[in-house]
């Protein structure tokens, strides 16, 4: 008989993950505290964007129930806390939420059943927990990618789990859950588990460096980064999944969180991590790129211009603007007059004083002299250069993720500016 399966925090990663729980076959309780939100959910108004997650929610039907009422948690043998960790400007998490929701489960669950912490938490946070027997509590690295998150908790390449003692065998009822994703467990210290997720985004701010590092040589001596990045996938020490594509610096919240807290235990523990001040400091720069090619294509001959800004959100498929380079952008061209869309968030007039939000993409082209598309949303590539050009004014696009076809937008006499290719625009 399968176990039932409880989660704790109705946010993003609690909503999708026990969905994904619910997709295995599993009977999922679902609780929050706030009442609003739980009414919210039972009427199918997800409070987050992820393509998949409404069908998912819907092919589950009964088994994923949600609900107000704390003791109904008291059914399940295995109870995930899942709420998001909020982070403030210098990366700092702040567990205040996540620790009083686990008292509050705590108080609730039966006695036999185990739980299992999901939120990212500084290392060390585990083990401070002294309300549940060591055998009873576990660690799980959560996988959480805005814009993927279905996917991921769906299909997870690995699933690590943080234990009291690795060389105990994990809670039966906790492996048949786990074992329904049919992928590796790798079961660890609970230290090593918190580390585990800060040591993979390192891991990934590292590539995401070396692509915006070398992208910006190429847009200087001639060179694609487009040409470059499939060679560096065929090179096994580095492989076919790497991530090496171009972007707008670390945005989002949970990279810049992680290189704070490794600066901030490297501090403590009198180890030297200066390379992760080198990564924040190329991520920042990178973040103004569109504001620089802005700068000397358009800002410096022009007294007046009107700037398109195309796209609000951090990245496609997400609500999220924490971190945002568009919104930075938007707040750096304070004077110059804007309008800007995005197909999930409207622009805020707080941002800017001149501000104008668009219905749509070819709204926010009118009379432009430089258009900048700040966000990848697939949509954005089915816009035709010869639409553009004929709304704006000018004939700048900044196009940083490439997402215009490059070939018509030459035929439509557009300078189009694309990251890591030659400034010219890319044309061979």
């Amino acid at each position: 008989m399968k176990p039932t399966v409880g989660f704790a925090g109705m946010t993003h990663l609690g909503l999708v993950s026990a969905a994904a729980v619910a997709g295995q076959g599993f009977t999922v309780v679902c609780f929050d505290s706030d009442q609003a939100l739980v009414d919210r959910l039972a009427r199918r108004q997800w409070p987050v964007l992820e393509p998949g997650l409404d069908e998912l929610i819907s092919s589950n039907g009964a088994r994923q129930q949600f609900t107000a009422v704390p003791t109904d948690l008291a059914g399940c043998d295995v109870i995930y806390v899942a709420p998001d960790v909020p982070t403030d400007d210098q990366g700092r998490s702040d567990v205040t939420g996540l620790t009083a929701l686990i008292h509050g489960v705590v108080a609730a669950m039966n006695p036999s059943a185990v739980m299992i912490v999901l939120s990212q938490v500084p290392p060390g946070y585990t083990r401070t927990l002294g309300e549940l027997s060591p055998e009873r509590l576990y660690y799980q690295v959560e996988t959480l990618v805005f814009g993927q998150a279905v996917e991921r908790a769906t299909k997870p390449e690995r699933t690590i789990v943080g234990c009291a003692d690795p060389t105990r065998p994990l809670d039966a009822r906790l492996r048949a859950v786990l074992e329904a994703f049919g992928c590796p467990i790798l079961p660890m210290r609970y230290e090593s588990a918190e580390l585990a997720k800060i040591s993979i985004n390192c891991c990934l701010v590292a590539s995401v460096t070396v692509a915006n590092t070398l992208a910006e040589l190429c847009e200087q001596i001639g060179a694609d980064w487009s040409e470059i990045a499939p060679a560096l996938k065929l090179d096994r020490r580095i492989g076919p999944s790497a991530y090496l594509v171009p972007g707008l610096g670390i945005a989002g919240g949970n990279l810049e969180r992680d290189l704070a807290t490794v600066q901030r235990l490297a501090e403590c523990q009198g180890t030297e991590a200066g390379v992760v001040a080198a990564w924040l400091s190329n991520s920042r720069y990178r973040r103004d790129w569109p504001l620089r090619q802005l700068q000397e294509r358009v800002l410096a001959r022009n007294d007046d211009p009107v700037i398109g800004v195309l796209g609000v959100t951090y990245k496609e498929n997400t609500h999220s603007i924490k971190n945002s380079p568009a919104v930075a952008l938007i707040k750096a061209l304070m004077g110059y007059r804007l309008a800007s869309f995005d197909p999930v968030v409207r622009a805020s007039a707080e941002w800017h004083p001149r501000l104008t939000i668009a219905d749509d993409p070819l709204a926010a082209c009118n009379s432009a002299d430089a258009i900048v598309v700040m966000t990848p949303w697939p949509q954005f590539r089915t816009l035709r250069p010869a639409d553009l050009a004929r709304r704006m004014r000018g004939r700048v696009v900044i196009d940083p993720y490439a997402m215009l076809d490059r070939a018509a937008a030459a035929a439509a006499g557009l300078e189009h500016v694309v990251l890591g290719a030659p400034l010219s625009g890319g044309q061979p």
